[in-house]
């Protein structure tokens, strides 16, 4: 099957989770799969994505920030989102492409939000500035348990480099943080799926690619058939 460009605006899919999850693996295979049937796609991650954020990336997951709180390293996140989505997400989009992006919006709000209890009204207000009327299409939670996730991680390090700001945080802390995202997921349905990461690599990328297509791919084949009957008059 080959979907075709359609010249119209591009779909945005995030995904979110704990440490551990696979989000960057999938997040390549879900552009792979996405450009077979000849749909511009492209990754990105946050923080990061651009060339401004990813130079607050490095200062964010050092560590160096954390005795500022949770306020601020909120506020820090969202400065690189601004860069984030006026450098790439938003252009890309409004020419067509597909975006898929590692962590978005809803590792602010389970990160600094519920786990460092910044007001809800805070953060929307942030959100405002941020994204404007900019929401993903489709939220991919990618869920497992935190001591699962963690071992991933260390593992995935081998020996290279130390665990970054948030890994080094304690098992409690992650329990709440994935918690916290099924929490986002379950007042979030039409936005959000919860994918059971604990699964192997392929049976993850069958049920992520299950919901793209349930989700995302009939609005496109719709956008696809407008277009063929408006030649067609």
């Amino acid at each position: 099957m080959s979907l075709m460009q359609t010249g119209g605006r591009g779909s945005f899919i995030t995904l979110e989770g704990g440490e551990g999850a696979g989000k960057s693996t999938q997040l390549q295979v879900i552009v792979e799969k996405l450009k077979a049937l000849q749909i511009d796609a492209l990754a990105t991650r946050e923080p990061g994505g651009s060339p401004g954020a990813e130079t607050l990336r490095e200062i964010l997951l050092s560590g160096q920030l954390k005795h500022l709180g949770p306020k601020a390293e909120a506020i820090l996140f969202s400065a690189a989102r601004i860069d984030h989505v006026d450098c790439l997400i938003e252009p890309a989009l409004a020419k067509g492409t597909w975006v898929v992006c590692d962590r978005f919006l809803d590792s602010t709000r389970a990160y600094q939000g519920a786990l460092g209890k910044l007001d809800p009204r805070f953060l929307s207000a942030l959100e405002r500035v941020t994204l404007g009327d900019l929401l993903p299409d489709l939220t991919l939670i990618l869920d497992l348990p935190a001591d699962v996730g963690l071992a991933r991680a260390k593992a995935r390090r081998g020996g290279a480099g130390e665990a970054d700001r948030f890994e080094q945080e304690d098992l409690q802390f992650h329990e709440s943080l994935r918690a916290a995202f099924l929490a986002i997921a379950k007042a979030e349905p039409k936005r959000c799926v919860i994918i059971d990461a604990q699964r192997s690599q392929s049976e993850v990328t069958e049920a992520i690619w299950a919901a793209i297509s349930d989700r995302l791919l009939p609005r496109l084949r719709l956008v696809e058939a407008e277009r063929d009957a408006g030649h067609g008059a």
